[in-house]
Formats: C-alpha cells, sequence, structure tokens
C-alpha cells in the first residue's frame, strides 16, 4: 500500500487536459462517436448502480473484441450477474 508521502508525490494524471488535446486531433465524427460512447457509458454506470442497490453484483467482462479492419478496435462486455443469498 502506498504512504500518504508517496501518493502526495504522485503526478497528477491531467486526464481532462489530454481528453480536450485529442479531441482537436479528431473530425467530427469521431468527436461525435466518443460523445455518444461517454453518455452511453454514464447511463450504463447508472445501470450498474441500480442493480447493485437492488442485491446484485454485477461485473463487466470482455466478451468480444470487434475490430475495426484498419487497425482500431473496441472491447464487447456482458455482464456476470450474481445475486445474493438470502440468508
Amino acid at each position: 500500500m502506498l504512504e500518504a508521502e508517496e501518493i502526495k508525490s504522485k503526478p497528477k494524471t491531467r486526464v481532462k487536459e489530454r481528453a480536450e488535446e485529442q479531441a482537436t486531433s479528431m473530425s467530427s465524427d469521431q468527436q461525435t462517436a466518443i460523445r455518444m460512447l461517454a453518455n452511453d457509458l454514464h447511463r450504463l454506470n447508472q445501470s450498474v448502480m441500480k442493480a447493485v442497490e437492488a442485491g446484485v453484483s454485477v461485473e463487466l467482462v470482455r466478451s468480444a473484441r470487434h475490430h475495426g479492419g484498419d487497425g482500431n478496435w473496441g472491447d464487447l462486455l456482458i455482464p456476470v450477474v450474481v445475486r445474493q443469498s438470502a440468508g
């Protein structure tokens, strides 16, 4: 486990800044696709939280990898759901 001093010394990841830099190099179609993906992931995360609150455990597992034919790929996911036994 990292000590408090080690955590403080780690550099910030600049996620937002990197995302904005990458977006400027994307076409408008690519930016639209990424925005749609981000929105869908947000809805998926909300659904996972609702399922957990309803009493099941959820794990997302890669079921396949989709290849676009030009070197691009994306992971396809399936949920593994476990209902907790009453006890």
